[in-house]
C-alpha cells in the first residue's frame, strides 16, 4: 500500500463521517418522518433545507469520487497526466480544507483531514 492508497482510505472514511455524522448531527432534528429533511424551523424554508441536505451529501460523494481517483492512480506507471491529476487532487483537497478552516475557526476537524490527505498525496507523488 502506497501513499495514495493511504490517502484515498482517509478521504473515503471523511467523506463516511461526514454523512453519518451530519445525519445524527444535523439533519436528524430536521426531519419529519421523510427520507429528505424539511423542517428548517424559522431560519430555512423547506426548499433551503433539501438542497442543504442534498449539498451536503454530494461533498462526501465527490470525496468518495476523488477517494476512487486516487486508488486507480496509484495503480497507473508515473507521467505527466498521472502527476497533475494528483496535483489537481491534491489542490481541491487542500483548498476544502483551508476553507473550512477559515469558516469554522478551526473548530471542524475536517480540515485536518482534508489538509492531510493533500499531504499524504504530495508524498507519493
Amino acid at each position: 500500500m502506497n501513499t495514495l492508497h493511504v490517502a484515498a482510505a482517509l478521504s473515503f472514511a471523511t467523506g463516511l463521517a461526514h454523512s453519518v455524522l451530519g445525519e445524527v448531527l444535523i439533519f436528524q432534528r430536521l426531519r419529519r418522518g421523510t427520507v429528505v429533511p424539511t423542517h428548517g424551523g424559522n431560519a430555512l424554508g423547506q426548499r433551503h433545507v433539501r438542497i442543504l441536505w442534498a449539498s451536503w451529501h454530494v461533498l462526501t460523494l465527490l470525496g468518495w469520487c476523488m477517494a476512487l481517483m486516487l486508488v486507480e492512480l496509484a495503480t497507473w506507471p508515473a507521467n505527466d497526466m498521472t502527476g497533475a491529476i494528483t496535483r489537481l487532487i491534491s489542490i481541491s483537497m487542500l483548498a476544502g480544507g483551508l476553507t473550512v478552516l477559515i469558516g469554522t475557526r478551526g473548530r471542524h476537524p475536517g480540515w485536518v483531514a482534508m489538509a492531510l490527505v493533500s499531504v499524504l498525496i504530495e508524498a507519493g507523488r
